[in-house]
């Protein structure tokens, strides 16, 4: 039995106790598959299967491929990391940020620089999701909100550069919308709506035919359920996260709107971690694969990137990277990288082993914590 095979009992046991309805994973090592595996259901109440051709709402997994795309018009020259953002978006010029004042009110005044393009690849804009944790998020959630009902990718970034910034560009690291604005930068640069640009210059190439923005007709019952995971451990269909995916829905998310089965992102981690090309297509070159690939954070920034599954880890262009093993408890390569979405999908690429692995499940909340890293010290517990 192949070592690889001890994932099977950590899957059966994952969804025995308050797991998925269902999850696939796919290990490639030097180009070969070994370890392909399905577990039970994308539709628990009519039992139908998870199948090789199911697919995902990847949510944040999209991120790595937007980062993509972005490094693919770096490498044309189209602009530096360094500009600042407004040469290209000029809504963001003059950007403001929230600050306390003497009374501890929280007042916008002018940034102390501009956003610069690396600080969308690395989320160190200012640039935040919706929430309650700052006046930024306050007023972020509800531009997020009516984003896939009303706005296309250019209108999004108009309306979010109108709120003030959490802090100022370049000092913090804060997960958040920065990589949606990336989505906007394509658009500028290529002259193509952004999902133009992915078919054209990544999903054809690389023949990922399943993976797109919205959900047509005849796929959707291909379409897993999302489920929403109860303390208990009972699972109920969550059917409120569906507007995005519609073929009506003009906004192209390019922090978390992709849907893809398993093996078109196979296809896509396998063109990284052989140094950017698959096939005979040239995805991206080995020096900005490995630029992706590389810390790019600051200690200061650092502080903020404190999520504890992710001990060990740096950020790079889009990505989480293994800087420090000892402190991720694992035997990962300094250089393992990749990231994960919301409902539980996740990928890992390490160029020096030559090794992927996709991962996919829909639940909410995802447990990612609890099942990520383990199956990552699994997968390198059997390496040769």
């Amino acid at each position: 039995m192949s070592s690889f095979e001890r994932l099977t009992p950590l899957f059966k046991r994952y969804m025995e106790q308050g797991g998925p309805a269902g999850c696939a994973c796919l290990v490639m090592r030097r180009g070969e598959t070994v370890y392909d595996e399905k577990f039970g259901y994308a539709n628990l109440e009519t039992k139908q299967l998870i199948q090789s051709d199911t697919i995902y709402r990847i949510y944040s997994m999209t991120k790595v491929i937007t980062c993509t795309a972005a490094l693919q018009l770096y490498e044309r020259g189209l602009y530096l990391l360094d500009d600042p953002l407004e040469e290209y978006l000029p809504e963001f010029k003059n950007p403001s940020v929230f600050r306390q004042d003497e009374s501890g009110n929280m007042v916008a005044g002018p940034a102390a620089g501009p956003i610069r393009i690396r600080d969308l690849f690395t989320m160190t804009s200012g640039l935040t999701y919706g929430g309650s944790g700052s006046e930024t998020e306050r007023l972020t959630g509800p531009i997020y909100q009516k984003a896939p009902t009303s706005m296309d990718v250019r209108a999004f970034t108009r309306a979010l550069a109108e709120v003030p910034l959490a802090f100022d560009p370049g000092t913090r690291w804060q997960y958040g919308l920065s990589h949606d604005v990336l989505g906007a930068l394509i658009e500028v640069l290529s002259g193509q709506t952004f999902e133009q640009y992915l078919k054209r210059e990544i999903f054809d190439p690389l023949g990922m035919k399943d993976t797109s923005f919205r959900i047509s007709e005849g796929k959707r019952d291909r379409l897993a359920v999302m489920y929403n995971l109860a303390e208990d451990g009972t699972l109920t269909p969550n059917n409120s996260l569906e507007t995005p995916y519609q073929p009506e829905c003009r906004f192209e998310s390019g922090g978390g709107g992709l849907l893809s089965t398993i093996g078109d992102y196979a296809r896509f981690a396998q063109a990284l971690v052989r140094g950017g090309e698959l096939d005979g297509y040239r995805l991206l070159s080995p020096k900005t694969v490995q630029l992706m690939a590389t810390n790019h954070l600051t200690p200061q920034q650092m502080n903020d990137y404190n999520w504890g599954h992710l001990n060990g880890y740096g950020y790079g262009l889009g990505v989480r990277v293994m800087i420090d093993p000892a402190a991720g408890g694992t035997g990962s390569s300094i250089g393992e990288c990749g990231w994960a979405g919301m409902a539980g999908s996740w990928v890992m690429i390490d160029p020096q082993e030559d090794l992927t692995l996709v991962y996919m499940q829909q639940m909410l909340p995802s447990r990612e914590p609890y099942i990520a890293n383990r199956i990552r010290n699994v997968v390198y517990s059997a390496l040769d």
